[in-house]
């Protein structure tokens, strides 16, 4: 399969990226199926149900979230009616969704996404994201039930990240972590087939700060004092994530590449 993995989408600017392009990627690039992280979508904090809507008319097949999965609070309803939306696996026992999803890919295949929240720096403390990922890969082995296997792997440390791609390596066709907005250069297949990326970056306005507007964090950094509020960027975006193709039979990754596109970043396209 090609896959394509789009990471965090900042506010208005990620959102116009997106819809706007992603029916033409996927013809150019002959995707059979699309990834997207929208937990920034929607004014910087949390997807609201009509900020999805949009995105998934525009050819995204599942929409992960984050820490900020419920911030819209009219993603609480929106998330159970539907399905193509995801949040972290160890978010909140009570928390509404799931997890994980099996999805229809074209040709009858399968493909199996999860996210789970990191726990290192991070502001609250989550579950155990490496035992609640090892449950879902275990019941759904890859190559078996599904014939492609992505993690969206949330957090703020790279160390995190890094020991999740060893931890699922022959078991995932793809770890790629969420969360900084900032794309990391080492996209790589490890020995067991699964592809791993540290981040995937943002796709948003990187004339900013990870995606807002600069003074207001730059007045903080310096005088350590709020004045406003952080509000997005609202320039040309660009469009970052990584793309894998897979095997069929094995859920292998054969081939990763890195992406960007638009904006101010340096193109690394298909």
């Amino acid at each position: 399969m090609r896959i394509l993995f789009l990471g965090d989408v900042m506010g208005r600017a990620g959102r116009k990226a997106v819809t706007e392009n992603l029916p033409r990627l996927r013809d150019e690039w002959r995707l059979d199926f699309v990834v997207v992280n929208g937990e920034n979508a929607s004014n910087g904090m949390g997807l609201s149900g009509d900020h999805a809507k949009a995105m998934l008319d525009a050819g995204v097949d599942c929409l992960t979230l984050g820490d900020h999965a419920f911030d819209q609070k009219d993603m609480l309803q929106f998330i159970e009616k539907e399905p193509r939306i995801i949040r972290p696996l160890n978010y909140a026992k009570g928390a509404p969704g799931k997890g994980y999803r099996l999805f229809n890919a074209p040709g009858g295949r399968k493909v199996l996404v999860l996210q789970a929240l990191g726990q290192v720096f991070m502001k609250r403390a989550f579950d155990d994201p490496f035992s609640a990922v090892e449950t879902v890969l275990r019941a759904h082995p890859r190559g078996g039930l599904a014939q492609a296997v992505i993690v969206d792997m949330h957090c703020e440390a790279t160390s995190e990240k890094m020991a999740m791609g060893h931890f699922c390596n022959g078991k995932a066709s793809l770890v790629v972590g969420t969360h900084t907005h900032v794309p990391t250069g080492d996209a790589q297949i490890l020995d067991g087939g699964t592809g791993y990326l540290t981040d995937a970056g943002m796709c948003g306005d990187y004339n900013s700060v990870i995606g807002m507007e600069k003074a207001e964090p730059m007045r903080r950094f310096i005088t350590g004092m709020p004045k406003s509020r952080f509000t997005p960027a609202t320039g040309e975006a660009t469009l970052s994530g990584v793309f894998i193709s897979t095997d069929d039979r094995t859920g292998a990754t054969k081939e990763i590449r890195m992406i960007r596109s638009g904006g101010v970043l340096q193109d690394s396209v298909l």
